[in-house]
C-alpha cells in the first residue's frame, strides 16, 4: 500500500518547504493532497489505537479494581455513548475555524485523557476519564474525514474512503502488537501511557498539512454554517443515516470489542496468541476496507456495502463456533475482511450525502449518534454470554448476523452517491490560493 510507505516517511519532514514539494506526487495527487490524506489517516489510526488498547485490557482492569468484567465494559459503553457530543462540539468548531487547527486540538485532548487513564485510582475515576476521552474521540472522525475528502481529487474518493477507514483496524492492529509485545512488561497502566503517543503527530500536521481548500473557498463566500436549518430541511436523511450508522457500529463493535475476551476467557489463549489472531484479522480489515472502497468507484457505494455485509453471513460459524487458534484465526480474518469492507465505503458515502457546508459536523454527528445507539453492544454481548455459560461466541454471532442483514436492507433503500462532486474546480482554485 503506497500510503503506508509514505506514512513511514512522514517523520522525515522537518520543515514547511519540504512539505510543500509539489513535484512529489502519489497516485496522481499533489504533495498537499498527500499530506492531508496521511494526516487524516494517522489521526483516525492513533485514535483507534487508543480506543482498542482498552479492549485488550478489560479483564486485567476488572481484576485490579476487584469487579466483574461486565462492569468494566461500561467503559466501552460510556466512551461510545458520549462520542456524539464530541462530534458536535469539534465538528461545529471545524466548520467555523477550519479543519486543521481543530484536528490538532482534538488530538491533544484525547491524548491527555488517555494518559490520565493510566493513573486512575478507582473504577469510578477510570470511567469518568473514559467519558472525557470519548468526547474527544468523537470529534476525530468527522473532522479528519472532511479534511481528506475535501482535499483529494474527486476521482480518488472511493480509494481514500477505504484507506481512511482502514485507519480504524490499523489502529487496532497496532494495539494488538503493542499488547502482545509490551503488556507483560508494562501492565495495563503502562499500556495507557503508550496511548498518549498520538500527540507526536502534531508537528507533522502543523508543518506539512494545509487547510481544506473547500473550507477556504466557503469562508471566502461567507457561506452559513448553521446546523439547525440543515437538520430541519434534511431531517429524513439525518434519521436514516443515524439508523444506518447504528447498524454499522453494531457490526464493527459487535465483531471486534469482545473478540479478545472471547479468545481469552472462552478458549484460554495466552496474550501472544490473541495478539497474533488480532493482527491477522486487522490486516484483513485493512485489505477489505481499501478493496471495497475502491470497488465502490466502479459498482457504486450501495452495491459495495450490500455485497460486503451479506458475505459476512456465511463466515459466522467459522468465526464464532470453530475450535483451535488456526480455524478461529481464519474465521476472524474473513469476518473482518467483510465487516471493514462494508465500512470502507462509509466515509465517502456520508460526505457525499450531506450538504457541503456541514461535512465537518454532520457526517461525524450521525456516525457518533449511531455509536450512541450501539454503545450498549459490549454490555449486551457480555450479558448474553453470562446467561449462556460464558458463551461469547453465541452472543457475538447473534449480533453480527442480525445487523449484517439490517445493513443490507437499509442500504438497498438508500441513495446512490457515487457521481457526486465535492471538490472539482473549487478545490483547484483554493489549492492554488493556499500554496502561494
Amino acid at each position: 500500500m503506497q500510503l503506508a510507505l509514505h506514512v513511514l516517511s512522514a517523520s522525515c519532514y522537518i520543515s514547511r518547504p519540504l512539505c510543500q514539494d509539489r513535484d512529489n506526487t502519489m497516485l496522481g495527487w499533489t504533495s498537499l493532497q498527500r499530506n492531508a490524506a496521511i494526516a487524516s489517516f494517522l489521526s483516525w489510526t492513533l485514535d483507534a489505537f487508543d480506543f482498542f488498547l482498552l479492549v485488550f485490557l478489560l479483564s486485567d482492569i476488572a481484576q485490579t479494581f476487584h469487579v466483574g468484567l461486565e462492569k468494566v465494559t461500561l467503559a466501552i459503553l460510556l466512551t461510545l455513548a458520549v462520542r456524539p457530543i464530541g462530534a458536535l462540539i469539534f465538528g461545529r468548531l471545524a466548520e467555523k475555524y477550519g479543519r486543521k487547527p481543530i484536528l490538532m486540538l482534538n488530538i491533544i485532548f484525547f491524548s491527555i485523557f488517555e494518559l490520565l487513564s493510566a493513573a486512575a485510582p478507582s473504577l469510578t475515576i477510570f470511567l469518568v476519564l473514559r467519558v472525557l476521552y470519548g468526547v474527544a474521540m468523537g470529534g476525530i472522525w468527522g473532522v479528519a474525514s472532511s479534511l481528506s475528502m475535501e482535499t483529494i481529487p474527486d476521482r480518488s474518493r472511493g480509494l481514500m474512503s477505504g484507506i481512511f477507514q482502514a485507519g480504524y483496524p490499523f489502529g487496532y492492529l497496532i494495539a494488538a502488537v503493542a499488547y502482545g509485545l509490551l503488556f507483560e512488561l508494562l501492565g495495563w497502566r503502562g499500556m495507557f501511557v503508550i496511548g498518549a503517543a498520538p500527540i507526536l503527530l502534531l508537528p507533522f500536521i502543523w508543518f506539512c498539512v494545509q487547510e481544506s481548500p473547500v473550507w477556504l473557498a466557503s469562508r471566502e463566500r461567507k457561506e452559513s454554517t448553521a446546523l439547525l436549518p440543515v437538520l430541519k430541511t434534511h431531517w429524513k436523511l439525518c434519521c436514516y443515516l443515524v439508523v444506518l450508522m447504528a447498524a454499522f457500529n453494531f457490526f464493527s463493535h459487535g465483531t471486534q470489542d469482545l473478540y479478545p475476551v472471547f479468545l481469552k476467557v472462552q478458549h484460554g489463549f495466552d496474550p501472544k496468541t490473541i495478539s497474533i489472531i488480532a493482527v491477522t484479522y486487522n490486516i484483513a480489515s485493512i485489505i477489505g476496507g481499501v478493496l471495497f472502497g475502491s470497488l465502490s468507484e466502479k459498482i457504486g457505494r450501495k452495491k459495495a456495502i450490500i455485497t460486503a455485509s451479506l458475505l459476512a453471513l456465511p463466515v459466522i460459524p467459522l468465526w464464532a463456533f470453530a475450535s483451535g487458534s488456526l480455524m478461529l484465526g481464519i474465521g476472524a480474518f474473513l469476518m473482518q475482511f467483510m465487516v471493514q469492507g462494508a465500512w470502507g465505503v462509509v466515509p465517502t458515502y456520508l460526505n457525499e450525502l450531506v450538504p457541503a457546508n456541514t461535512r465537518a459536523v454532520l457526517p461525524g454527528f450521525v456516525y457518533q449518534l449511531g455509536n450512541l445507539i450501539a454503545s450498549v453492544n459490549a454490555t449486551l454481548q457480555a450479558t448474553i454470554a453470562e446467561h449462556h455459560g460464558q458463551n461469547y461466541g453465541l452472543a457475538m454471532a447473534i449480533v453480527a448476523g442480525t445487523v449484517a442483514i439490517i445493513i443490507a436492507i437499509l442500504t438497498f433503500f438508500g441513495q446512490e452517491s457515487r457521481a457526486k462532486k465535492i471538490s472539482g474546480a473549487v478545490e483547484q482554485n483554493a489549492m492554488q490560493h493556499v500554496s502561494r
